[in-house]
This record gives C-alpha cells, sequence and structure tokens, in this order.
C-alpha cells in the first residue's frame, strides 16, 4: 500500500519559513509526478506546487509564487516544500500528493491524484 507521509508543520510568525517533507514509499517514486495542496476551513482544496515526475517543470499557485520552491530528491523518494515570507493567509492542511507520469495542467487538478498524505497543519500567526 502506498504511503505519503508529511512532515514539517507547525505554528511560525508572519514573516517565517517552514519546510515540509513528504517521504514517499511502496512506490516508484522517480515515475510520479508530486504536487502539494492545501485546504484552508470553509475552502476548497487547492493546489501550492507540482513538480513533474521527470523534474523537467515545476508549477506554483499564484499566491505562493516567488515565496515557495518545491523540489525532489528522488534517491530518498522525498519531495520538499520551502515556504518563505509566510503570510497569515497561508495558514491551512497542507498534504502531499502523487501520481504517476502527469504533466502540464493535470498537475494543478486534485482529482488527478491517486494518493495523498494525511496532512500537515501549517499556522501562520499575525
Amino acid at each position: 500500500q502506498v504511503q505519503l507521509v508529511e512532515s514539517g508543520g507547525g505554528l511560525v510568525q508572519a514573516g517565517g519559513s517552514l519546510r515540509l517533507s513528504c517521504a514517499a514509499s511502496r512506490l516508484t517514486f522517480s515515475g510520479h509526478s508530486m504536487a502539494w495542496f492545501r485546504q484552508a476551513p470553509g475552502t476548497d482544496r487547492e493546489v501550492v506546487a507540482a513538480v513533474t515526475w521527470s523534474l523537467i517543470r515545476t508549477y506554483y499557485g499564484d499566491s505562493v509564487t516567488g515565496r515557495f520552491t518545491i523540489s525532489r530528491d528522488n534517491a530518498k523518494s522525498t519531495v520538499y516544500l520551502q515556504m518563505n515570507s509566510l503570510k497569515p493567509e497561508d495558514t491551512a492542511v497542507y498534504y502531499c500528493a502523487a501520481s504517476p507520469q502527469l504533466s502540464g495542467v493535470t498537475l494543478l487538478e486534485s482529482t488527478n491524484y491517486l494518493y495523498w498524505g494525511q496532512g500537515t497543519q501549517v499556522t501562520v500567526s499575525s
């Protein structure tokens, strides 16, 4: 059974940084595109960042462009999300997601992802 386990969430002041990690097991990590989504109470789940399985492309949500960076280490089967200049509106549960060989606009839709982690809470205080 595929497992995605997120870590690194927590409470941080506005302007601070956090680094989320998502460790994958029981899947061919290098063959899967990876993404981070987030969901705040009362809102829809939205894409934060995604990286293709081939490492050729990365994508970012409009609200995080220039502040967040997604990366992956295929040797460790881990995807990361470096979050800088955090804002209170970044407060949400952050989810890691994986799916085989997504590319282009399909990376941005949560319904295209087969596997999900349990989520990690990020809270940014003002």
